[in-house]
């Protein structure tokens, strides 16, 4: 036990060398084509699970074609354990990785609900806060269109 020790300590330390780092880095630069500086939590990114590939690839196009998103990751053959009914579960799911507009993430909850074959769908999101400048001011470009228009979902 006393050798592990050291690794132990070493790996506590980790978060904090981590968070260091990571607040320890300046702030977003002006990107050049937009002139202006990204604003922490304007752009999430979004996580909804899916039963296979085939209804992850629907909602993913389908959120792309209506400028919900910018752009979906689909991250396969992922296991989910979760207590469902009184019961603990296990299934093998996709997971969506969606890049939007903070300000869509309502609409797009509204829309994968509407589509979405699970009784109860999983839609979570989590506001960016840095990232690569060129690459944020891009997601809020694509989906420029239907933040402005702030209409209904047909």
């Amino acid at each position: 036990m006393p050798a592990l020790l050291p690794v132990v300590s070493r790996l506590l330390l980790l978060p904090r060398a981590l968070l260091s780092m990571a607040s320890g880095s300046p702030p977003s630069q002006p990107s050049p084509a937009s002139g202006s500086a990204y604003v922490p939590g304007s752009v999430s990114a979004a996580f909804v699970t899916c039963p296979n590939e085939k209804v992850a690839k629907e909602i993913a196009r389908a959120v792309v074609e209506k400028r919900l998103a910018a752009c979906v990751n689909l991250i396969p053959q992922i296991t989910s354990i979760y207590e469902w009914k009184g019961k603990i579960e296990e299934d093998s799911e996709v997971l969506m990785m969606i890049k939007t507009q903070s300000s869509l993430v309502p609409a797009l909850t509204d829309f994968v609900r509407s589509v979405h074959p699970y009784e109860v769908a999983e839609v979570i999101a989590l506001p960016v806060e840095q990232g690569n400048s060129p690459y944020l001011h891009w997601v809020r470009q694509v989906t420029e269109s239907v933040s402005d228009s702030s209409t209904a979902l047909p």
